[in-house]
């Protein structure tokens, strides 16, 4: 493994990932929703005519409400391949103790009921990644809202001031979860470069406290400032998939040595790429 790194698991929810010492991540409960923007439900953000969430999202069934995994897709086709593949994988690849480390559990409910990701957008979880453009676009709509657009989602990170980044106009380190010293791939497999569909890859810690994934809103050092309220982690965490049917996602994921900000931009994958370090968050047209 890499130096300074190591792996955790935890249930469903991530309750047991430590949190208080990465960035500007303070310690404590995650930040509750502020009043509710006119014409925005209360997760989102206004910002102009559209609203915006003020976390990445998370997943859970349409129809009953319980919680996926945020460890594999959601997708039950492709959580089963991603499942039976790592169970072999991970035996083949990277140190003896990156070896013995187990898949994250997935609940009894998913394993045997059919579901359908909706996307849901909430404090103090670890987001949904493993997503496709196809599973993000759906998971929105789902959720009675739709993907970003490409301006409307670098607008809403600028924030009021229309800032390179979230908090200002240029890079500061561990300001936002990006651009991170260790790589999750090259911790488990000794190679950056492979293996990315890992279900293990978003539990690697950093010095044994640090999770290189964050909780939602755990980064309270990069919030995307409108007036009273604010959008948390745009920069950094995961890469969020817009609404672009060629595929493009936004923002820089934790380990993407990017000092971009806002800017950050990756269009070389087909929208059916999946893989950890790949996210979402929604948007809706504000009530008038």
């Amino acid at each position: 493994m890499t130096r300074g790194a190591r792996v955790t698991w935890a249930a469903l929810g991530g309750a047991a990932l430590a949190l208080s010492a990465f960035g500007s991540a303070s310690a404590g409960d995650p930040p509750a929703p502020r009043a509710r923007p006119r014409g925005c439900p209360p997760e989102m953000a206004r910002v102009g005519e559209y609203c915006i969430d003020r976390w990445e999202a998370s997943m859970v069934d349409r129809r009953t409400g319980n919680p996926l995994s945020p460890y594999y897709p959601p997708a039950r086709v492709l959580l089963r391949r991603v499942r039976a593949v790592w169970e072999t994988e991970r035996l083949a690849e990277g140190s003896p103790g990156a070896r013995a480390l187990p898949l994250p559990d997935i609940s009894t409910w998913q394993r045997t009921h059919a579901f359908e990701p909706k996307a849901v957008s909430r404090p103090g979880v670890v987001p949904q990644g493993y997503l496709s453009y196809h599973l993000a676009k759906r998971a929105c709509e789902n959720a009675g809202k739709r993907l970003c657009t490409e301006d409307e989602w670098v607008t809403a990170c600028k924030g009021r001031r229309g800032t390179a980044q979230p908090y200002g106009p240029a890079f500061e380190r561990a300001r936002c979860n990006v651009f991170r010293r260790i790589h999750p791939a090259a911790v488990l497999h000794d190679d950056a470069s492979v293996g990315h569909t890992d279900p293990r890859l978003n539990l690697v810690v950093e010095d044994g406290q640090w999770p290189l994934l964050a909780l939602t809103g755990a980064t309270t050092g990069c919030v995307s400032q409108w007036g009273a309220d604010g959008v948390y982690d745009m920069v950094g965490n995961l890469d969020e998939w817009i609404a672009d049917e060629h595929g493009v996602f936004v923002g820089g994921f934790y380990a993407r040595s990017t000092t971009k900000g806002c800017e950050a931009r990756v269009a070389s994958h087909a929208p059916a790429y999946y893989d950890y370090s790949l996210g979402t968050r929604c948007c809706a047209d504000a009530a008038r």
